[in-house]
């Protein structure tokens, strides 16, 4: 039977009517306000605890550690391809003992080629007294090649009792003098890093050079030289201004007036308009040459040393 307008019918549950759903309700953020100083101040705070932390690490060796490690590995596995020490030549090489130059350059054989520093090593040879300079090619797959360039004796300087070759530059060559006896011989403190100006005055006028055997430093100002030998040979005291003018003054008296022809010990040209004239006892080896009169404004007599 139909069912009655209000009533409910038996077992049957009248559908409900959908409730509208409710608004979730989102969790309150809260949010930090920050001024630009603030913020600039954060960033410095960070900024310092990276670096603090970083030097941290550095100062405990771990990073070259870790870093060393890794190159080590590296330049392992290129020796074992091939790339290694296996043949050192030296060329230019006269006085400088060979184990000198071998310790220098810090490389044996069965090295990693590749693991050798060329400008580390390049400097340790040109440390070396008797190395003026040095380059150091890598010739690969295990070929190392020196180029030295030694330093030329340009003179042999007395001092404390002992002889050493010096180089233009006026530094120590060590090693043994011999074959170098000829050479030009300076004298006193200070001698030797002169030798080069010395040389290039007694240059100008070659033929007077040649009888040059030594040359003494007085008071680190000037020099006195000794022509002819060292013993009884004609010493020459030069200006300490302008001695270039002097050496071509005493130049031009030997070739017109022959001064070494007469016996003379002593020849004084530091006073520019005057030369003052010391007589020997025996004349040197070239006295036979014909007397010629002194030039004008000499005297004999001595000066006194300064």
């Amino acid at each position: 039977p139909a069912a009655r307008p209000g009533r409910a019918t038996a077992g049957r549950v009248p559908p409900s009517e959908p409730r509208p759903p409710r608004a979730r309700r989102r969790p309150t953020r809260l949010r930090l306000v920050l001024t630009p100083l603030q913020k600039a101040a954060a960033l410095g705070v960070a900024a310092t605890a990276l670096f603090v932390a970083g030097a941290i690490l550095w100062q405990s060796g771990v990073v070259q550690q870790s870093w060393r490690q890794t190159g080590d590995g590296l330049l392992r596995l290129t020796a074992a391809i091939g790339f290694r020490t296996s043949e050192i030549t030296v060329s230019g090489r006269r006085r400088i003992p060979a184990d000198q130059i071998v310790a220098a350059l810090g490389a044996r054989n069965g090295d990693p080629i590749l693991g050798l520093d060329i400008v580390a090593a390049r400097q340790r040879l040109e440390a070396l007294p008797g190395v003026r300079a040095a380059v150091i090619e890598r010739r690969l797959p295990g070929s190392l090649h020196l180029e030295i360039v030694e330093r030329e004796p340009v003179a042999l300087w007395q001092h404390d009792g002992a002889y050493t070759l010096v180089d233009r530059d006026g530094r120590e060559i060590p090693g043994a003098i011999e074959g170098f006896e000829d050479l030009p011989l300076v004298v006193g403190v200070g001698a030797q890093t002169r030798a080069a100006e010395l040389l290039t005055l007694l240059a100008s006028e070659p033929e007077l050079a040649t009888r040059v055997k030594a040359a003494t430093r007085i008071g680190e100002r000037r020099w006195n030289l000794l022509l002819d030998g060292i013993e009884d040979g004609i010493e020459v005291r030069l200006p300490e201004i302008e001695p270039e003018t002097a050496w071509h003054r005493l130049a031009e008296l030997e070739r017109n007036r022959g001064l070494s022809g007469r016996a003379v010990a002593m020849i004084d040209l530091r006073v520019p308009d005057r030369l003052v004239l010391r007589p020997g006892r025996n004349l040197p080896q070239n006295a036979e040459r014909p007397p010629a009169p002194l030039p004008p404004g000499a005297g004999a007599g001595s000066a006194k040393e300064d």
